[in-house]
Formats: structure tokens, C-alpha cells, sequence
């Protein structure tokens, strides 16, 4: 099922979405020995807000909350902002069709939903990223390739592993569609 949101919904997901991946960005990365990469957990509540609220709402609370983590910590690397919107675009476009928000989350939906994680992370972090990072900030190409490929495994595993735990719990909230029969 596709499901639209208002505008104001679509807003305020962006908003919370941006702030989430902030926070957790900021505070709960985990610091690795490849410079300036860290294990992310905030990637899996993005491709959550993406799968929820949509592509526009993955890209927007991707870039935001992105730019905000690296304004108060390594500087803007417009490469690797723009890598996260096209992780929450390419997931919540992979996922428009859905009905977790019916309860449905199964085998299927959760192997897709870790298809769309790879595909978007292999998308934002082996290409987008380290390609950036050399065209635009002649950076080593040795070392952002590494990197990105650092950011792709840890960032496939985190969205993986934590977003399909979330999305299963949240769809098995939500009343499945002909669930409700009336009594004889």
C-alpha cells in the first residue's frame, strides 16, 4: 500500500528525522581507527523515517541531520551530506510500496528493506562520498575509497540489523488490515 502524508506531517517527520540523526550522529558514534568514520547507528532510524514517511522525508532529515553533525564536529564535507540524502532517498523510494504501516512485515518486506539498505549505502558510500570527496576536496583517493567502504559495512550492518528490529516492532503495533471481523 502507498500511504501519502499532509505537508505538515511531511515537515515535521523531516524535522524530528534531522534531529534524531543529529543526536545520535553527535552522541552515539562510535569512534573506529579508519579517520574520520565512525560506526553510525542513526542510518537505521533514517531508512526507518524513509520507509514510514517517504523518499523526500529519507533525503531532507539525511542531508539535514547530516549537515548539522558535521557543522558542530568535522566541518562540512558537502560529499558526505549529500551521500546521506541519497541514502533516505533511495531507500524510501526502494520502499514506497509497503504495508508495514498495516502490520505487515515479513520475511519479504524485511529482505527488501536490507536490498534497499544495501543498494542505497553502496550508492552513498562507495560512490557518492569518496567520488566527491576527490573531485570536489582533492582528497588521497586511497584513503576516502577506504573510507567509504568502511562507511558501507558498518552503515549495512547497523541499518540492517536495527532497522528491521524497528520496523518489525512498529508493524506488529499497528492493526493488520482484515484483522477485525464482526461476531456471529
Amino acid at each position: 500500500m502507498n500511504r501519502t502524508h499532509s505537508p505538515v506531517t511531511q515537515v515535521v517527520a523531516i524535522g524530528i528525522g534531522a534531529a534524531v540523526f543529529f543526536v545520535l550522529g553527535r552522541f552515539a558514534a562510535i569512534p573506529t581507527p579508519v579517520p574520520n568514520t565512525s560506526i553510525n547507528i542513526q542510518y537505521a532510524i533514517l531508512a526507518v523515517f524513509a520507509v514510514l514517511y517517504g523518499p523526500l522525508v529519507g533525503a531532507l532529515a539525511g542531508f539535514i541531520g547530516h549537515l548539522l553533525v558535521d557543522v558542530t564536529g568535522y566541518g562540512v564535507w558537502i560529499s558526505w551530506e549529500l551521500a546521506s540524502g541519497v541514502f533516505g532517498l533511495v531507500v524510501g523510494l526502494l520502499l514506497l510500496k509497503h504495508a508495514i504501516a498495516d502490520g505487515e512485515f515479513g520475511r519479504a518486506v524485511a529482505a527488501r528493506f536490507c536490498l534497499a539498505v544495501i543498494a542505497a549505502n553502496l550508492l552513498a558510500w562507495l560512490l557518492i562520498a569518496p567520488l566527491g570527496d576527490v573531485l570536489i576536496y582533492s582528497e588521497p583517493a586511497t584513503k576516502v575509497w577506504v573510507q567509504g567502504a568502511f562507511a558501507f559495512a558498518s552503515n549495512t550492518i547497523t541499518a540492517c540489523v536495527l532497522g528491521t528490529i524497528i520496523l518489525s516492532i512498529y508493524a506488529r503495533t499497528r492493526t493488520r488490515t482484515g484483522s477485525l471481523s464482526l461476531g456471529q
